[in-house]
C-alpha cells in the first residue's frame, strides 16, 4: 500500500530534500523527514507554509500534482488592503496574468484564522489594514495564488495551504507530519509523527 504524508511546512523551508547550488544553507524536506522513498506531490514556496502531501507511489503522486486532474488546493491568505465585492469577483471569475487567464476560483473573506505564529512574524503597518480570504483553486501555476490577488490590487502577506482535496493541515504542527491512514482514498484519518 501506498504511503502518503501530510506535512505541515514552516515558513522558509524548500519543498525539496536538498539544496544543490546556494551558497547558504537553506533548510529543506531532510530537516524534518527522516523516511527513504518519499517524493513532494507538487510545490510549496519557500516562503509559503502548510500543508505539503509527499508519497512513494508514482500514480498517486500524478494524482495529486497533475493540474490535468484539477483537484482542489485552499488557502488561507492574509492579504494587505480592505477587500471589496469587486476585487472578490475579480479572483472568482478568474485573473488574467502573464501565463493567461486562471481558472474561476472560490472566494470567501473570513475572519482571521486561529493558526500557529510565523517565524518571523508579519511586520504590521498600523496605517494599511490587512483582510483574510480563503482561495480554493482547480490548478496550479507557480505563485498563482499570490500573483492572483497582487492582480487585483491585494498583495499577499502570508499564505497558508490548509487542503488538498480532503486532506487537511488541521491539527499537525508546523515541522511535523502526518500518516494518511488510507492514502487510495481522497480523505483518510491521520496517525501524526
Amino acid at each position: 500500500m501506498a504511503r502518503l504524508l501530510l506535512f505541515n511546512k514552516p515558513f522558509g523551508v524548500l519543498s525539496q530534500f536538498t539544496d544543490r547550488g546556494s551558497p547558504t544553507a537553506r533548510s529543506t524536506l531532510s530537516d524534518f523527514i527522516d523516511l527513504k522513498g518519499v517524493y513532494p506531490a507538487g510545490r510549496l514556496d519557500r516562503d509559503s507554509e502548510g500543508l505539503l502531501l509527499l508519497c512513494d507511489d508514482g500514480r498517486l503522486q500524478a494524482r495529486i500534482a497533475d493540474p490535468r486532474y484539477k483537484m482542489r488546493k485552499t488557502y488561507l491568505v492574509q492579504v494587505e488592503g480592505d477587500p471589496g465585492e469587486a476585487e472578490l469577483e475579480r479572483l472568482r471569475r478568474g485573473v488574467l496574468l502573464k501565463d493567461g487567464l486562471t481558472l474561476p476560483a472560490d472566494v470567501a473573506r473570513i475572519d482571521a484564522p486561529d493558526l500557529w505564529p510565523r517565524d518571523p512574524p508579519i511586520r504590521r503597518r498600523a496605517t494599511i489594514p490587512d483582510s483574510w480570504l480563503r482561495i480554493t483553486i482547480r490548478e496550479g501555476r507557480n505563485r498563482q495564488v499570490r500573483r492572483m490577488t497582487a492582480a487585483v490590487g491585494l498583495p499577499t502577506l502570508r499564505l497558508v495551504r490548509w487542503s488538498i482535496g480532503d486532506w487537511s493541515v488541521a491539527g499537525i504542527v508546523p515541522g511535523r507530519f502526518a500518516i494518511a491512514s488510507d492514502p487510495s482514498a481522497i480523505a483518510g484519518g491521520p496517525h501524526e509523527r
